[in-house]
């Protein structure tokens, strides 16, 4: 019998009071106790809806039937099957939009809390067992992956699955690029993304740092040394800028730089000697979860946060998990506000912001009200920090060195439904085709890039 309770079962966490000066893991993660309880919850309906809305696939119903009968490990294993990241999945997706979006139990009380229990199994397994990911034999063919974020490293671990010799070519020190210097740690945890990671590295693909394809080595290099097929998963790491007067005083930061200094440089840590100034008042520009990782962590730091959106609060676009975790802690919300300049004291370093009233008129291309200013109602906020994080684009490196590589004007790569694209031989998934987007929809494209590898190596394309 179901256990028909209207709502989830809440999420321990840490007090907001507490938490907004600490980058521990916010929240705390079920006991065993209260994962089998939400278990409890699900239908499991024939048509399996959640499924459909799991870029992934994740046989969502069957790893809850396996925690409602406390087989943890067998629940993982059910996840395993289809996901690479299972702990940064259960952490970082927006269920609300995706599996939990889909839940009939959603139609009038609370969904199940899919994500919720997908991180239990995941952190479950990892306290757990102690056994490595069985290896794979050769089937003797190479395939070379750029870039070693969630696209890149499911696009990885589905082809070394299938047999494929994978090397995968990161720019960066430390493999998971977003993963690692996007998403603070009161998210995602570094020991979490690590511990993903080595479990690619024991199921034999073989990850390369400190390589920069375009410059240390090229596409057609890798061609030449005996790849034959390339994946492309190098993110949208590009920040982009308003083009107000004022951004390239010092103390404006893009949010890239800002959390990479903070997550991948530690920042964060006692005993780091990281160069970032210490914000007193900061003033973070856009409404996306970008924004809020560069709020909550400037708040961590110490400074005295506002976050300025041009869009009222339906608008937003953040997951409402972390709306609401920033307004609980303490972050200030100027909504319906749009910056225009930026003002700088004598020593060249930024002293306030201005900015003008939004109101919202018709709906624009993307079915949202466009925001239009208001004559005239320009106002100041002072401040010694601004971060933008209004999106980012794709590095134009690749598509810049390699022949054959189509991109649309905003600097995508064109790649079809396959993944596939215009250079032959080559795939590529992500934001280095969709522009910046979720991990989990990352995953999916890396998932179907792996299928179309397979067949293209195997000549039945």
């Amino acid at each position: 019998m179901p256990n028909m309770n209207p709502k989830k079962v809440p999420m321990p966490e840490q007090e907001p009071s507490v938490r907004n000066k600490n980058f521990e893991e916010v929240a705390l993660g079920y006991t065993a106790e209260m994962a089998v309880e939400e278990a409890g919850r699900c239908l499991h309906c024939k048509n399996h809806p959640c499924v459909a809305g799991c870029p992934v696939e994740v046989k969502i119903p069957d790893f809850i039937q396996k925690i409602a009968e406390q087989d943890f490990e067998g629940a993982y294993q059910i996840i395993a099957e289809t996901s690479s990241l299972p702990a940064v999945c259960g952490r970082v997706c927006p269920q609300e939009s995706q599996c939990e979006g889909r839940c009939v139990r959603g139609i009038k009380n609370e969904p199940v809390g899919i994500g919720r229990l997908e991180r239990f199994v995941a952190d479950w397994h990892r306290e757990h067992s102690s056994g490595n990911r069985p290896v794979v034999p050769s089937n003797g063919h190479r395939v070379a992956i750029v870039g070693a974020g969630p696209a890149s490293l499911t696009c990885a671990g589905d082809l070394r699955a299938m047999g494929y010799d994978v090397t995968v070519f990161e720019a960066l020190h430390v493999p998971g690029v977003v993963l690692v210097y996007g998403i603070p740690e009161f998210r995602l945890p570094k020991s979490i993304v690590a511990y993903e990671v080595n479990g690619l590295e024991q199921a034999g693909v073989e990850i390369l740092t400190d390589r920069v394809i375009g410059r240390s080595l090229s596409i057609d290099e890798l061609f030449e040394e005996g790849y034959e097929a390339v994946f492309i998963g190098s993110g949208a790491g590009l920040p982009n800028f308003m083009g107000i007067e004022g951004e390239s005083y010092v103390g404006v930061y893009s949010a890239n730089e800002y959390l990479t200094r903070i997550n991948l440089m530690k920042a964060y840590k006692e005993g780091y000697d990281t160069p970032i100034a210490q914000a007193n008042k900061a003033v973070v520009v856009g409404g996306g979860n970008v924004a809020m990782d560069a709020a909550r962590s400037a708040k961590r730091m110490g400074a005295d946060v506002t976050i300025v959106y041009r869009r009222s609060l339906e608008e937003l676009p953040a997951r409402k998990e972390e709306v609401h975790h920033a307004e609980e802690e303490g972050i200030v919300f100027n909504l319906l506000t749009n910056p225009v300049r930026i003002h700088r004291d004598q020593n060249g370093h930024v002293a306030a912001i201005e900015c003008v009233k939004m109101k919202l008129g018709e709906p624009d291309a993307s079915g949202r009200r466009r925001p239009e200013e208001i004559p005239g109602s320009n106002f100041i906020v002072p401040c010694d920090t601004v971060i933008m994080a209004i999106g980012t684009s794709p590095n134009p490196l690749i598509r810049h060195t390699t022949a054959g590589l189509d991109a649309t004007r905003k600097g995508c790569l064109v790649a079809d439904e396959t993944g596939a694209t215009t250079r032959k031989g080559v795939f590529a998934g992500g934001d280095a085709v969709t522009g910046a987007a979720t991990v989990i929809l990352a995953m999916g494209a890396g998932k179907t890039a792996a299928q179309s590898i397979d067949r293209y190596i195997k000549g039945q394309n």
